[in-house]
């Protein structure tokens, strides 16, 4: 006898689905909405290459909207023989007739450059049965993707990688070197040296062998324009110029003492810079060192500090560009902090504070955050390695992707009216509700100092434990017919064939 199926009409009550079926109908009421799939590549200390793909969807009922994210695991390779320190990932091609792959490279202290070709096409569902993991996620390969090789032209750990167009590699590594690479046919074509600096005694904590002293590349950064570069090494209070037309050094400057003061580096600290990055209009760039930044002009002179508030280490700096409430664009700071947060500074707005420490008086304009993002009043407390902020077409919100160094990826979603808006009324640092430049827990007149408190952004829209310690990571928005426009304009190194950039410059030394 056959089995009659009971409806809700007839107990006024939902009858509970099949998971199969719940899934399918969870998607019906946003009938004609578009997931938006970001690819996420973290790097590791296990030595682990993970690709990890988000899939966001934004589902309205009623008058409410709620996004959902599925993540699933793309790819998991054992790359390196060390710790995997920095990634890059080149601008995909303009010419949609071409197949829209995008070259990713990554660095490790092995002294190797891994290439892989990553597609930009979502990777499609498949239709058999899923595979088992023990960790319960899922697994979506992408077959489009493939290795390329390797590159071996340094003689110790990579530091940093960038491509400024698609013909184009930059790596810096700890033999103080910065290798020009031509993607065509792999072929270096030119490598910068910096000087070693000088041994000065040997500081607590340094790794260099006994009577050497630290040297490497820590960061660079290419002008917009493509024809000037900026660098910071170990062991050296200074910043490097160089002409990347010629490949030869432009300028030397020396970070002085009372900057390196205003930025919390204290009389045994190293005083380098740690990381550098340009803006998108390339009218200034930002040093960031250990606990603090100095925002520079383009005549190289300080345009102001940056201090967290509490005092934190300083992991990850980069600019976001944004459209002001008067159409014009404008580019916002983000700092990434020891403390989970991730800092928003408006550089366009200096304010003339200075901190009451005598030590640390500074004629040099302290800027304030004007935002913040995660942090203790969300719950989060790890320490942001790693960020990347993404702007889908279309869209006017921004997706954050941060990796923290417990092995959590999670992904904020940012409304730009809450960047554009005015931030709170100005708050004095030189009363006794301020902090000092070089302590996180200073006290004044015997009582503990109390911190400002900064205004909170950003939702959370999900979190995936990779289940490694993350130290890089990079993303990009996939799509199948649209592709990521290039970085700059094809002048400067872009514009210049191998020979022209190579001629009188092969192996040039500067000092």
């Amino acid at each position: 006898m056959g089995k009659r199926k009971r409806t809700a009409a007839e107990g006024n009550e939902e009858l509970p689905l099949p998971a199969g079926e719940a899934k399918k109908n969870q998607s019906e009421y946003e009938e004609g909405a578009t997931p938006v799939t970001i690819q996420i590549i973290l790097g590791t200390y296990e030595k682990v290459l993970h690709g990890i793909t988000a899939s966001i969807t934004s589902q309205a009922k009623g008058h409410q909207e709620r996004n959902f994210v599925e993540f699933a695991d793309t790819f998991l390779l054992n790359a390196h023989t060390s710790a995997i320190r920095c990634l890059a990932l080149s601008p995909s091609s303009t010419d949609l007739s071409k197949s829209q792959k995008i070259t990713l490279a990554s660095g490790s202290s092995d002294q190797q450059i891994n290439l892989y070709h990553l597609s930009t096409a979502p990777p499609q569902k498949s239709k058999g049965p899923s595979i088992p993991t023990l960790a319960g996620s899922t697994i979506r390969e992408n077959p489009r993707n493939r290795e390329l090789g390797s590159l071996q032209h340094h003689s110790a750990g990579i530091n940093a990688l960038y491509f400024p167009t698609r013909s184009k590699l930059l790596s810096g590594a700890e033999d103080n070197t910065i290798a020009v690479v031509r993607t065509r046919d792999w072929t270096v074509l030119s490598t910068i040296k910096a000087p070693i600096p000088k041994a000065h005694g040997r500081p607590s904590g340094d790794t260099a062998p006994f009577g050497g002293s630290p040297a490497g590349v820590n960061d660079f950064a290419i002008h917009p324009s493509m024809k000037l570069m900026v660098s910071v090494g170990k062991g050296e209070k200074c910043m490097r110029l160089w002409n990347l037309v010629t490949g030869k050094k432009a300028g030397v400057l020396n970070f002085g003492r009372e900057l390196l003061q205003g930025v919390g580096e204290s009389k045994w600290a190293r005083g380098e810079g740690r990381r550098v990055d340009w803006n998108s209009l390339g009218e200034e760039f930002v040093v960031a060192f250990e606990r603090g930044c100095a925002v520079f002009g383009m005549d190289s002179k300080p345009k102001c500090r940056i201090l967290p508030a509490p005092l934190t280490k300083i992991h990850q700096i980069h600019y976001m560009n944004l459209s002001g409430p008067d159409g014009e664009a404008k580019d916002i700071l983000t700092i990434s902090t020891e403390d989970g947060r991730i800092l928003f500074y408006d550089t366009t707005d200096v304010v003339d504070i200075q901190i009451t420490e005598p030590a640390s008086k500074s004629e040099i304009p302290i800027l304030k955050a004007i935002c913040q993002l995660g942090g203790a009043a969300e719950g989060l407390t790890g320490r942001v390695k790693d960020y990347q902020i993404l702007k889908p077409q279309g869209s006017e919100d921004f997706i954050i992707v941060a990796g923290s160094s417990d092995g959590a990826v999670r992904l904020w979603t940012v409304d730009s009216s809450e960047l554009v808006d005015e931030p709170l009324a100005s708050r004095d640092l030189n009363d006794e509700e301020s902090f000092s430049a070089n302590s996180g827990d200073a006290k004044a007149n015997g009582n503990s100092l109390t911190i400002p408190a900064i205004r909170q952004i950003g939702m959370l829209l999900g979190t995936y434990e990779a289940g490694n310690r993350i130290t890089c990571l990079t993303a990009f928005v996939m799509s199948e017919s649209e592709s990521l426009k290039p970085n700059g304009s094809e002048n400067g190194i872009a514009g210049k064939s191998g020979k022209e950039l190579d001629s009188g410059n092969e192996n040039s030394t500067s000092s």
